[in-house]
């Protein structure tokens, strides 16, 4: 078939089956040839990928791709000696030194365009969390070989083995410790091809350039086992996961790219791995202890990131003596960044919140201070929504009749990760677990899901259960979690035959 050459305006574009898109005035305009168009079947949106984006996407994946035949059958050695070496080069200050400058020319970007910083900056813990979670990977044994099933014949004998699934392709939003979760990937046998956000892309090359392929050579693994996508637009992105090669395609940032995402690599045919949208629900029941309460909200409040208090849920029975102590712990998550916070409150339950919570209030944002009312009323619908904050934290309050509306709500509107239950009843846990609908259960601050702090494997993200629960893993993918079953069979009877 001929190739496309050029876009009409208005030109009609059938997808879905039985439906039909139009061509933009500005698609039309910046379609070259050479160019690719992807119509997303469940949508209808039409991604522009301009040819340069293409082929820099493609160039990666084929590094990653041509390295995977000597990566998997890599000696543990040689995998923890990458390891090693890559902490060891981010733990040297003079190797450091250009990958720091390379942070600050980005932040400095960031904030000229308005764009949220707050994951960006490589500070002082999130180099030291990024060693740490170096050092762990080197720690760990290898996963690749590992018998998970033997079953015994008579002269014969059938092995179910764990071996490396391929050439995973993970896009990220622009947090540089992700290297660290993305390079376990190694762990396991695997390569990784990625695309970082475009705030974080001059930081990405430093990593690469001063760290990470001094790390592969020093150990001996091949340069393609870890592949950057060295490109700014984010149709790479789209390109790279539309590449039938990839064995798994993995994204994590908001909620909507991530899910447009996810849409391209199920059209190509692509497993997904999806961490969007986020926010943890905190639920207090009739049973509540004030003093784990209080802790459990200022706990779950010192940064924005996917497990951070979202949602608090208070049962009607205990709101005058919990609501005070939860306001009081919102006041001091944003004293504690020297900013106020910021409180959401569902239509009709405006009249539980003090009248002083009420005034205007500077708001801290990413592109700058705001004067905004401190509480203000949402839907019931909404209550889902993640609240995007810097650093002023920003919550949803509710009252509910009983524990039981509070997880009906949580199944309803949330998109069902974190959930937390103050109580200290434990039939009333038992019950809690047994019909939340979520991968991520505790029973104080939500902070604690995370790969790193809980299960000492640092995370390539974690998964909500938005679109269902997951099949055969839990919700945090970690680098050792990703394989394949292959099946051998060893034949002792030379005669065998059916």
């Amino acid at each position: 078939m001929e190739p496309l050459e050029r876009l009409e305006p208005g030109m009609p574009v059938i997808y879905g089956g039985n439906r039909v898109t139009r061509v933009s005035l500005e698609l039309a305009a910046a379609f070259r040839s050479g160019d690719r168009l992807l119509v997303l079947q469940d949508t209808g949106d039409l991604l522009h990928i301009p040819e340069a984006d293409w082929e820099a996407a493609n160039r990666a994946v084929d590094a990653a791709v041509g390295a995977f035949p000597e990566m998997s059958a890599a000696e543990d050695e040689r995998i923890t000696r990458f390891f090693e070496a890559f902490a060891d080069r981010l733990a040297d200050q003079d190797v450091f030194e250009p990958i720091a400058e390379a942070n600050q020319a980005d932040v400095h970007r960031a904030r000229e365009r308005g764009r949220s910083i707050t994951r960006l900056v490589l500070s002082d813990k999130m180099r030291t969390d990024m060693v740490e979670g170096l050092r762990l990977w080197a720690g760990l044994s290898g996963v690749r070989g590992r018998l998970v099933e033997e079953v015994d014949h008579p002269g014969w004998k059938v092995e179910l083995r764990q071996e490396p699934l391929g050439t995973v392709g993970f896009v990220f939003e622009g947090r540089p410790n992700v290297f660290a979760d993305a390079t376990g990937l190694l762990r396991s046998g695997n390569t990784v091809v990625f695309r970082i956000g475009s705030d974080a892309l001059g930081t990405a090359r430093a990593i690469m350039e001063h760290a990470l392929e001094p790390a592969l050579r020093e150990s001996g693994l091949p340069p393609g086992a870890v592949s950057l996508v060295d490109s700014p637009s984010r149709a790479s992105g789209w390109a790279m996961f539309s590449n039938p090669r990839l064995a798994l395609a993995v994204a994590r940032g908001s909620g909507a790219a991530v899910a447009q995402l996810g849409a391209v690599a199920r059209q190509a045919g692509i497993p997904v791995s999806l961490h969007g949208t986020g926010g943890a629900w905190l639920v207090a029941s009739d049973h509540a202890d004030p003093r784990a309460f209080s802790s459990a909200v200022y706990h779950s409040l010192d940064r924005k990131v996917c497990n951070t208090l979202n949602t608090c849920c208070i049962v009607s029975s205990r709101v005058d003596d919990l609501l005070p102590l939860f306001l009081d712990a919102l006041g001091r998550a944003g004293e504690r960044r020297g900013a106020h916070p910021k409180l959401h409150v569902v239509a009709g339950q405006e009249p539980l919140v003090p009248d002083s919570w009420r005034r205007p209030v500077p708001i801290r944002r990413a592109d700058g201070e705001r004067l905004e009312p401190q509480t203000e009323p949402l839907e019931w619908h909404d209550l889902g929504v993640e609240w995007e904050w810097e650093e002023s934290p920003e919550v949803t309050l509710v009252v509910v009749e009983s524990v039981d509306e509070a997880v009906d709500l949580f199944n309803r509107y949330s998109p069902r990760f974190v959930a937390s239950l103050i109580s200290d009843d434990p039939t009333e846990h038992e019950a809690f677990y047994r019909t939340i609908d979520s991968p991520f259960v505790g029973n104080g601050f939500t902070r604690w899901v995370d790969g790193q702090f809980a299960l000492r494997r640092p995370e390539l993200g974690l998964s909500n259960w938005q679109f269902g629960r997951l099949f055969g893993r839990g919700g945090i993918l970690t680098g050792d979690g990703v394989y394949t079953v292959r099946t051998r069979a060893v034949q002792e009877d030379p005669h065998l035959g059916r």
